[in-house]
């Protein structure tokens, strides 16, 4: 973008846990922002974040983090977005950009059109395809989504400027910048992120539910370490992301078990050339995935 840089005065923070604390970490560092004043719903995590040099400020209430604020990142639980919105709407003003980071956008972009209303197109829905296994302001890192992808899911009411201000600050941020339907966006990550979780979450409890469990666990070698890696993700927010995009990620189950279903048909039927076949079709995907994927985008 050839657009002159940003600037803001300062960054409403609502959620200092990883992803936001990591934001704030970003635009302090890119020299985007003033200062951050945050707020958590806990109030040793606001503390916390505010004694690593997260925020400059600790705000009591939700509201009182966006007074004055002209940028707003709603960082919270995927099921807490609605009562954010309501906690903060009516201290947004028609300059004010308001974005999220939920992995899931649709119930988002519900629950803001039901609160925000006429307010609804400051809004820029985002999702930055970066994270830990490790959650808490504690892990906070201001490099968290340098070279990520981040999805923007605009609607129909969202303001050009807002949408092209959002672009270009995710931009200054080091990521890649892509644009989808909110529709779109919980199709693909509920096959490529929601589903993977799904199913790593259930064979790491298959496996602890069996009866030489731990035998198995202390056998297992770096292929299941890494496969089996996000199922060390935090509790609640996966909980969260798994119900909210509950229909699509059904679908994608389904799929997902269909495509199991053939290889244990191929198993128990002895048949070595189908199952070569299952193999080499699934190998040679990855293969062009591996090197076709995260190429920049904008």
């Amino acid at each position: 973008m050839n657009a002159p840089p940003l600037k803001f005065e300062q960054l409403g923070l609502i959620g200092c846990g990883l992803m936001g604390g990591s934001f704030a970490l970003a635009m302090k560092k890119a020299g985007l922002v003033k200062r951050v004043v945050g707020y958590s719903k806990s109030p040793s995590t606001t503390e916390r974040a505010r004694q690593m040099g997260v925020i400059d400020i600790e705000a009591p209430s939700a509201l009182l983090a966006v007074s004055g604020a002209d940028l707003v990142l709603v960082a919270v639980p995927v099921s807490a977005t609605e009562a954010t919105f309501k906690a903060i709407r009516h201290l947004l003003t028609k300059d004010t950009l308001v974005m999220d980071v939920g992995s899931t956008k649709r119930e988002v972009i519900d629950a803001a059109r039901r609160v925000l209303k006429d307010q609804v197109g400051v809004f820029v829905p985002a999702h930055p395809i970066a994270g830990k296994e490790l959650a808490g302001v504690e892990n906070a890192d201001a490099d968290l989504y340098q070279g990520r992808q981040v999805i923007l899911t605009p609607i129909e009411r969202t303001q050009t400027v807002q949408l092209e201000k959002a672009a270009q600050l995710w931009a200054a941020l080091g990521c890649h910048v892509q644009r989808m339907s909110p529709e779109a966006h919980d199709a693909a990550y509920a096959a490529v992120s929601h589903l993977p979780h799904m199913i790593a979450f259930a064979l790491m409890n298959a496996i602890a539910g069996h009866e030489h469990g731990k035998q198995f666990l202390a056998l297992a070698g770096p292929g299941f370490r890494d496969f089996t890696r996000i199922a060390a993700s935090d509790p609640s927010v996966w909980r969260d992301i798994l119900l909210s995009n509950r229909e699509e990620l059904i679908a994608q189950s389904r799929q997902f078990q269909r495509a199991l279903h053939a290889f244990e048909s191929a198993i128990a039927a002895g048949n070595p050339d189908a199952l070569e076949a299952l193999i080499d079709k699934a190998s040679q995907t990855r293969s062009r995935w591996r090197m076709s994927a995260h190429k920049p985008q904008s």
